[in-house]
């Protein structure tokens, strides 16, 4: 199997699962609290992790710049972003979480533009960046009621998240060549796992956790599909791709998650959200042209 073709399936495996965690994401909120679910989700996908990394021999680098980096990661990957997020979502609703949190990409650009010089962040990724961002906007704009002093609070943690996963996109960019994918997830997850639940048992003493069938499997898919399969898919594409590019999965999830919504829920599918979605898509391969133009010359090349 060519390298190309492992590129473009993992970009597509990872916006297909980022797309479903929507839906696992409100079914586990449905039962249990935040911080608790968020943390369930990773400390499940850390024990995940060791089990594979076992099964496939794969070392666990424990020298000072790797134990620095693992911490950097849980915290800035994981912890405060997903906690955020994860909290927000009681606050917000979804569909303006998809547009605050469609600022990720233009984060990327403004730290990749500081701290990494070797990477190509033209006007065509930046145009690109931008179509994505209104083609987001388009899918939730029918039902995008900013009531500011009732979401106020909720917008700016999605902000927040959005500005930290947009520095360590780049940072792990910037750094993490030489780890392994799963062996770079494995202590980051497991930090992250018990910091949030740490963090529920603190702020959330008082929620009631109801250990239904659906709940657990949502936290379970979560964990795994969510977690190990994506982040692991998403840290060797960050060795292969384009960091811009790589962030653009943040514009595509809306649009599964949409697909989804109507599939299973029976959620309206709007005519402005399929223009929406097809602005969404004219971005992406607007980014990424010369690549484009490449393939259509049967040349795949690392841009």
């Amino acid at each position: 199997m060519s390298e190309s073709f492992k590129i473009v399936g993992g970009y597509i495996l990872i916006c297909l699962i980022w797309g479903s965690t929507w839906l696992a994401t409100r079914i586990g909120l449905n039962s249990f609290s935040p911080l608790f679910a968020a943390g369930w989700r990773f400390l499940l996908a850390s024990l995940f992790i060791y089990v594979l990394m076992k099964i496939k021999k794969i070392s666990f680098p424990r020298d000072s710049f790797a134990i620095k980096f693992y911490f950097i990661l849980g915290i800035f990957s994981y912890v405060i972003p997903f906690g955020l997020d994860f909290w927000a979502q009681q606050f917000i609703p979804s569909g303006l979480a998809s547009v605050l949190f469609g600022t990720f990409p233009f984060f990327v650009i403004i730290f990749s533009k500081i701290f990494l010089k070797d990477e190509q962040v033209g006007l065509d990724k930046t145009i690109g960046v931008i179509l994505g961002f209104l083609g987001t906007y388009l899918i939730f704009a029918a039902n995008l009621h900013i009531k500011l002093n009732q979401y106020k609070w909720g917008m700016v943690a999605v902000l927040f998240s959005a500005i930290v996963q947009g520095g360590i996109a780049v940072f792990v960019k910037l750094k993490g060549k030489r780890l392994n994918p799963l062996s770079m997830n494995f202590l980051p997850m497991l930090i992250a796992g018990i910091l949030l639940i740490a963090l529920s048992a603190l702020f959330e003493s008082g929620r009631t956790q109801s250990f239904d069938g659906q709940a657990v499997f949502a936290i379970l898919y979560l964990a795994f599909f969510g977690s190990v399969v994506t982040f692991t898919v998403y840290y060797w594409l960050m060795k292969k791709i384009n960091v811009v590019i790589l962030s653009l999965t943040a514009f595509i999830t809306p649009i599964i998650a949409l697909i989804l919504g109507y599939l299973i829920l029976n959620e309206l599918l709007t005519e402005q959200a399929i223009i929406g979605s097809g602005l969404v898509l004219v971005g992406i391969l607007f980014s990424d042209i010369r690549r484009v133009k490449k393939i259509f010359e049967n040349k795949f090349v690392k841009v």
